[in-house]
């Protein structure tokens, strides 16, 4: 028989937490059917960081990845900008060297 792996969204989550506080720990774990572990890693969680900290770990990590790589984004377009500039320049000055030599006649 296969296990399948429950997951509740954060509304659903807070919910519980509240309907579990006024039915008692036990009584209210049954109804929902978890395990009161579960259900007192939610409320330390619940409690420590309010309802954003219900979000499941993978959602957090990758809103912290996502600011990470928008800042090397950003980073990485600067210095693109300036190799370009530098590519740029360069090239007017190779121009205006080579200027000089085209009209010399041979």
């Amino acid at each position: 028989m296969k296990k399948v792996k429950r997951t509740w969204s954060i509304e659903e989550k807070e919910f519980m937490l509240k309907e579990i506080e006024k039915l008692g720990v036990t009584e209210g774990c049954r109804k929902f059917g978890i395990y009161q572990t579960t259900y007192y890693d939610w409320q330390k969680k619940y409690q420590q960081g309010g309802i954003e900290a219900l979000k499941p770990q993978y959602i957090q990590r990758s809103e912290k990845e996502v600011r990470h790589l928008e800042k090397e984004n950003g980073r990485l377009k600067k210095l693109l900008a300036e190799k370009e500039l530098e590519i740029m320049l360069k090239d007017e000055l190779i121009k205006k060297k080579m200027l000089p030599w085209k009209n010399v006649k041979k």
